[in-house]
């Protein structure tokens, strides 16, 4: 599947060279944000937390919290992307086992996968996933609950404000809440295509 990936990439990368110019981002008018009506009070982190909850996502509060939310639930195997494992692994006690590298051979023995977020963007309770930071897009898709570990100073206030903040990431992934699908006769259903459960937790 790589292999192929590669020769689909290739031959887009081949057809846009010789394009002198590539398409400009388009501009966000000035008075989208007097347009709307804002959740939270001022508060990005509280616009996003409402947002978020509004499509059945969580926040965690500390890692502490998280970790008391697992184990309320029963899931105690899970991953973690191994550069935020460090600062997380005294919150985890005794009973959980933790791995640092996803093993896709066994990808349902997963409950949860914590991977790193690029951002957040308050209006509408999206967690940003870059292909850059994110250690394992698998573990962030695939387990029932998906965390994502999103730098506090990385909060958007809206859309156009994260787009033009993104660069070039080459795959970014906006999640809003869990996956969700309605396909069949109306019925919407949680967890089909991804995440049944997504919690956002901040970090400094």
């Amino acid at each position: 599947m790589g292999d192929d990936r590669e020769v689909i990439l290739g031959r887009v990368r081949a057809a846009l060279a010789p394009l002198a110019e590539r398409a400009k981002l388009p501009e966000f008018g000035a008075g989208l944000e007097a347009a709307r009506g804002r959740l939270g009070g001022g508060d990005p982190f509280a616009e996003f937390g409402a947002q978020l909850r509004a499509v059945n996502g969580e926040v965690a509060a500390d890692p502490a919290a998280l970790a008391s939310s697992l184990r309320a639930r029963g899931w105690m195997h899970g991953y973690c992307d191994p550069a935020l494992w460090p600062g997380l692994k005294a919150h985890f006690g005794e009973g959980f086992t933790v791995e640092t590298v996803f093993d896709r051979t066994r990808v349902d023995d997963y409950a949860f996968g914590i991977t790193r977020g690029v951002g957040a963007v308050a209006e509408t309770g999206t967690i940003i996933l870059g292909d850059r930071s994110t250690s394992s897009r698998l573990a962030a898709l695939a387990p029932w609950a998906h965390v994502a570990v999103i730098p506090r100073d990385a909060m958007f206030g809206d859309l156009g404000e994260a787009v033009a903040a993104l660069g070039k990431d080459p795959n970014v992934i906006w999640c809003t809440g869990p996956s969700k699908t309605a396909d069949v006769e109306g019925i919407l259903i949680e967890g089909v295509h991804g995440p049944g459960v997504q919690i956002a937790m901040f970090a400094d």
